[in-house]
């Protein structure tokens, strides 16, 4: 009797099914999530990102800050994430709903920012820190990105949006200020709305959170 058939098909079989499981379910399940209503304010979870944040959202993917940051705060099962303040809870797929397309990551050279505008609530610190990161973090390996900034003469009172509190090397010269362009006030407001601070079924709030 020729087995090779049967082999053959317990093989395809075996295949098919680790496919199914993996790569079929993991795509199907996602595709069909939606955001949950928030009784108490009658938004949804994840909130709807504003039109600055979204254009923002766009400069983060177009200046690469996705190849050294991750959005992806692992469960405590597998890891200290919520232990060193990167979240308070886990990330899950439904979380990504808001993002096209979806900025989990694949390493960490910089800091997980899932939750990075709950840490830093300051819009100056933000530019501060694409301006000249080493004027925030000494030992930051970060690029600055002063291509998103201008360097301009102070035309009678300083700009409320020029860039305070830059000291030494990293200041502008006297008499002249550094202000955002338009993008980098976009990458700001995105970097701002990244809070993970709403429960999810999937991912709920600790308790006494």
């Amino acid at each position: 009797m020729n087995k090779l058939p049967v082999i053959f098909l317990g093989i395809f079989t075996a295949f098919f099914a680790s496919w199914a499981g993996f790569v079929g379910y993991s795509c199907l399940v996602p595709g069909r999530l939606q955001p949950l209503p928030d009784e108490e304010t009658r938004g949804y979870f994840p909130p709807p990102l504003s039109g600055l944040a979204i254009a923002g959202q766009k400069s983060y993917a177009a200046n690469g800050c996705l190849c050294c940051h991750s959005q992806q705060v692992r469960p405590p099962a597998l890891s200290t994430d919520i232990k060193k303040g990167l979240g308070v809870r886990g990330t899950v797929a439904r979380d990504f709903l808001r993002s096209q397309p979806a900025f989990p990551g694949t390493m960490r050279t910089g800091p997980d920012l899932s939750n990075v505008g709950l840490r830093q609530l300051d819009p100056n610190w933000h530019h501060r820190h694409l301006y000249e990161p080493r004027s925030v973090v000494d030992w930051s390996i970060m690029p600055a990105f002063r291509f998103l900034y201008i360097l301009r003469k102070i035309q009678g009172q300083p700009s409320e949006e020029a860039i305070q509190g830059l000291k030494g090397s990293h200041a502008p010269p006297p008499g002249f200020e550094v202000v955002p362009t338009a993008e980098a006030k976009a990458l700001v407001a995105y970097l701002l709305s990244l809070k993970k601070n709403f429960p999810l079924p999937e991912s709920p709030l600790p308790s006494g959170k």
